[in-house]
Formats: C-alpha cells, structure tokens, sequence
C-alpha cells in the first residue's frame, strides 16, 4: 500500500502505564495511544505508523521514533501542536521530519540504540520512584558492578542474555558501549539521595537483553557471583550455572536513537 509522503517522528513517552510499544488485543500499548491519537488529528486522512522497535511493558523512551506513512503533507508545528494536545499526558512528539529518501525503512535501517537503567540500593524508595527506577534494598559493590559492566563491551555470545531464543537467532553481538555511572540525569525531590545508571549502546539487541545483563550485574553487586562468572557466562563453550535473573522493566529507558542514513 502507496501512500504520498513519509515522516520520521521522535516521541517520547512514560511507559509505566502501558503493555510495551506493540499493539495487543485488550491491552493499553504505547503504538495504540498514538495511533488513536493520530485518528483524531489526522482524520480523514489515510496514513499508518511503524515503530523503530519493541519496548516491554512498563519501559519508558526520552527518545522513540516511529515513521509515518500519510496521504497528505504535514505542517509540522501545526501537527506537533495538535498531537501534543490531545495525545495522554505521558506521550508526547518532539520533532518531525519529512523522509526524502523513499527506501528509507525506520525497521532496517541501521542505527545505534543507547538503553539507560536507573538503580539505587540499600533502602526502600519512595513509591513515586517505581515508574523511573529499580531499588534493590541490599547493599551493592557499586565498583565491582563498574568492572563487571565492562566485560560486556565487545563482541560477545548473548546466549544466556537473551529469552526464549530460537536456532535462528543471531545470539553474537557487539556492544559499543557499557558502563554504570552516578545518576544526575534524572532526578527528584523524592528520589533517594544518590542513584545510578547503566549505560548500555549497540546497534541491535535480544530479547530482555538489557534486563538480563542489569540482573547479572545486581547479583555480582550482591557479591552472589564473581567477575569470572561474568566472563563465563559470556562463552557459550562454558558449563556454568547460570544466575538468570531479569531486572524489574520499570528502570530501563531507551535514551536515544542515531540513525545512520
């Protein structure tokens, strides 16, 4: 199906509230709030979004994009203006971009995805914390969970950080970046005193990757596992036991998109 013009859009939303991106039978996702937003400010009008990819439910975006596919040529403030007013208060458009290159495809085209996890630990959070960041009530080694996170930079076997893959998934990947650093990003009056944040770029990730390889740094925080133990569980030739343990998806947040074109 042909459609006259095509627009990247960058959004940014709060999912806390929302089933991930993906549209679900019954359930409130993110490209089900947008798209029946679009319905009413573009009425009449045929069109279609595609989204940049799949969150989890509960993971929030400083930086989505999806593209859209319309009939009609957009005024961009205008149309910013609009969706921004009657979209829930937890979405909103910051720019939007007409696409001169028609082979553009916002799914296959290359790009780089920077994901940031927010923690604390040591004390119960404030409730009002739970939609922006994990609180593991234990104490963690912070510097030991720093020299863990840079194991996983590099090409590596994702085997064991993935769910649920199958013998076509392309378990090898590289991660550009990976790092924990002190949170002073995003912050609150009712956030605890100090936090932190996992930085993790690539151009492509699996299944929970991200959850995967946070839960494994907690548990070396904890001190349940060692800096080999990381190292091993990055050799799929390796017969250790593996601690699977996914982090909760309310403390991660797609940071950013760079796309490549």
């Amino acid at each position: 199906m042909n459609y006259m013009h095509s627009y990247l859009i960058n959004v940014q939303y709060l999912g806390f509230r929302f089933h991930g991106w993906q549209k679900q039978p019954d359930l409130k996702t993110v490209h089900w709030a947008i798209d029946k937003t679009l319905k009413f400010v573009c009425k009449g009008i045929r069109n279609k979004s595609v989204g940049v990819g799949r969150t989890d439910a509960k993971v929030s975006a400083t930086d989505y994009s999806f593209q859209l596919f319309i009939d009609e040529k957009l005024a961009k403030n205008e149309f910013i203006n609009s969706f921004n007013k009657n979209s829930p208060s937890d979405i909103r458009i910051l720019s939007i971009k007409l696409i001169a290159d028609e082979s553009f495809n916002i799914i296959q085209s290359s790009k780089i995805k920077e994901y940031r996890y927010y923690f604390s630990f040591g004390e119960k959070n404030h409730p009002y914390c739970a939609p922006f960041l994990t609180g593991v009530l234990e104490d963690l080694n912070i510097e030991l969970m720093k020299e863990g996170a840079s194991l996983f930079e590099g090409f590596h076997n994702f085997k064991r950080y993935c769910t649920k893959p199958s013998e076509e998934t392309k378990v090898e990947r590289e991660i550009i970046q990976c790092k924990i650093e002190e949170n002073n990003e995003i912050t609150a009056s009712f956030f605890p005193e100090k936090s932190y944040v996992l930085i993790v770029r690539g151009e492509g990730f699996l299944r929970n990757q991200i959850r995967l390889i946070m839960g494994a740094l907690f548990e070396l925080g904890k001190e349940n596992c060692d800096l080999e133990f990381i190292q091993k569980s990055l050799d799929p030739n390796s017969d250790i036991e593996f601690l699977k343990t996914i982090a909760p998806s309310s403390g991660l947040h797609l940071h950013k998109i760079e796309f490549k074109y």
